[in-house]
């Protein structure tokens, strides 16, 4: 049995509807309060008696695909309140149907709003459109930062780590809310100070989960001195990780020594390489003279004055991390060495006829970047009497002696053996990022106290004393079920709200977005 609509069913509640007009344009639908009172909005008193009458137009939600257009027959009352100081007020209406000055009902607000949170302003612009929904981008932005941040339930487990404005160059902090999964505040910037001021503002909180830098350390432990701080578990594996390919780079002079490249033959490098080696020399140059500063007792802030050069790069000589020969960057025939190979070892060596064959495989390089590798490959198989002409970057080799050695070619496996016997300390060093690596993935504590001492007389010692001086954080996150995963994937939700604004959108307009519920 079917139910007749009747139109009143369609305009908000409080209103009787007078006329309804259908014209080319839209839909136009006349009506008027249905109560005969309104209350002040300077007292609160109620009031009956009218002052006189005006026609307010506002925008609606569309009806089947075509613009809705309400005409509203709005009234002035007089307030007979004694002490009020107005004497005349627009009527309100109930239910927040219609908000003063407002050009919109409420609830195509609330849609617009919603719009521009999901979308942001053309795009959701372009899309209001097709909806029949009159809405400019700028529009959009306005409602979104009128609106602004809802409040948030008071957290007790955070996570907070810095985000990119623009990379290496200004940063700002996000705080999530662990629990809940959800972003509660974005700061301007990561300074101390900046992340103290907030917790201060939150002492429910008892848990911290953090990365590895020591302002959010610092600002935790002035402001919630009673909380746990995490450290973040991918932090702690990826500075084990760089804390090995640190101690490959210090041991590079006596690994050349252990496989026979202590004196490079320049005849026999590819151009590309003679120019890096031309590189090395000079650095070795220089490396000589901040180094005979230093065992002169030097301090590092004369040797910087002396020389001209930059702190970082004296404080990386000292420490042993500037002596690459030949520094490698990513090939674009990654993705394609494990299909060259197999040619090679069936016996493909001409590098013109590989660079073919691979074309139909999808790689779109030059042939001198196959004929290379065809010659690299060609030279480090010709190992005469042990010696190899030539070794790989420090990341390589730190890559090459953490793989499984089914996984290595047999020039590979040549190259790491001489390796582990010339120089144990890196055996030990990667012995000891293994355990720690373990220990970490097995939740092992009990572990964590005889690791810092196997550690402070090895070639990661620097890793060690940071694990050690970061001790209750690195204990927690062992122990602890919450990381900060969470934040990383709400910084990653940031970045494409971000994007989606081309990069132009200010503190307030992103934390609007992203931390009020879709």
């Amino acid at each position: 049995m079917g139910q007749n609509l009747r139109v009143s069913e369609l305009v908000p509640r409080g209103f009787v509807v007078d006329e309804v007009v259908d014209a080319d344009s839209g839909i136009q639908i006349c009506l008027r309060a249905s109560s005969a009172r309104s209350c002040c909005p300077g007292c609160g008193a109620a009031s009956m008696r009218v002052h006189s009458r005006y026609a307010r137009q506002l925008a609606d939600l569309p009806l089947s695909g075509r613009p809705v257009r309400l005409v509203i027959q709005a009234r002035r009352f007089h307030c007979d309140a004694v002490l009020c100081p107005r004497r005349i007020f627009t009527e309100r209406f109930d239910n927040g149907a219609l908000l003063p000055w407002s050009r919109r009902t409420a609830r195509l607000d609330d849609l617009v709003h919603h719009l521009g949170l999901a979308l942001g302003g053309r795009p959701a612009a372009r899309f209001a459109q097709r909806l029949m929904l009159p809405a400019s981008n700028d529009t959009l932005l306005r409602v979104i930062r009128r609106r602004g941040r809802p409040p948030f339930v008071p957290p007790a487990v955070i996570g907070i780590d810095d985000w990119a404005w623009r990379r290496n160059q200004r940063y700002g902090s996000l705080i999530c809310d662990l629990e809940r999964r959800q972003t509660i505040a974005l700061l301007p910037d990561r300074e101390p100070a900046t992340a103290q001021a907030w917790l201060s503002q939150q002492p429910q909180i008892t848990i911290v989960a953090r990365d590895r830098g020591g302002g959010y350390a610092l600002a935790a432990a002035k402001a919630l001195p009673a909380a746990t701080q995490v450290a973040d578990r991918w932090h702690l594996m990826e500075n084990a990780s760089r804390a090995f390919v640190d101690a490959v780079r210090k041991s590079m002079r006596q690994i050349r020594a252990a496989v026979g490249a202590s004196t490079i033959n320049a005849d026999l490098l590819t151009a590309a390489e003679r120019i890096q080696y031309e590189g090395y020399l000079y650095r070795e140059e220089t490396n000589v003279a901040i180094l005979d500063l230093a065992k002169a007792g030097v301090t590092i802030k004369d040797i910087v004055r002396r020389t001209g050069h930059s702190r970082g790069l004296v404080r990386r000589v000292i420490r042993g991390q500037r002596s690459d020969v030949f520094r490698t960057r990513e090939s674009s025939l990654e993705l394609f060495l494990p299909w060259l190979d197999a040619q090679w070892a069936a016996g493909q060596r001409n590098g013109a006829e590989l660079w073919r064959r691979l074309g139909h495989h999808g790689f779109r390089g030059s042939l001198r970047v196959v004929t290379e590798w065809a010659t690299r490959r060609r030279r480090a198989e010709a190992v005469e009497g042990g010696a190899l002409n030539r070794t790989p970057s420090a990341r390589t080799l730190a890559r090459l002696m953490t793989l499984a050695r089914d996984q290595l070619s047999r020039s590979e496996t040549v190259l790491i053996a001489a390796i582990e016997s010339g120089v144990p300390s890196l055996v030990e060093a990667r012995e000891i990022i293994a355990a720690f690596q373990t220990m970490i993935r097995k939740k092992a504590l009990p572990d964590l106290g005889p690791w810092l001492e196997r550690a402070s007389s090895s070639l990661v010692a620097a890793f060690g004393r940071g694990v050690r001086k970061d001790h209750a954080a690195v204990a927690a996150a062992i122990t602890s079920s919450w990381s900060n995963g969470q934040t990383e994937g709400q910084i990653t939700k940031l970045k494409l709200v971000k994007r989606q604004m081309y990069g132009r959108g200010k503190l307030d307009l992103l934390e609007a977005r992203l931390v009020a519920p879709a």
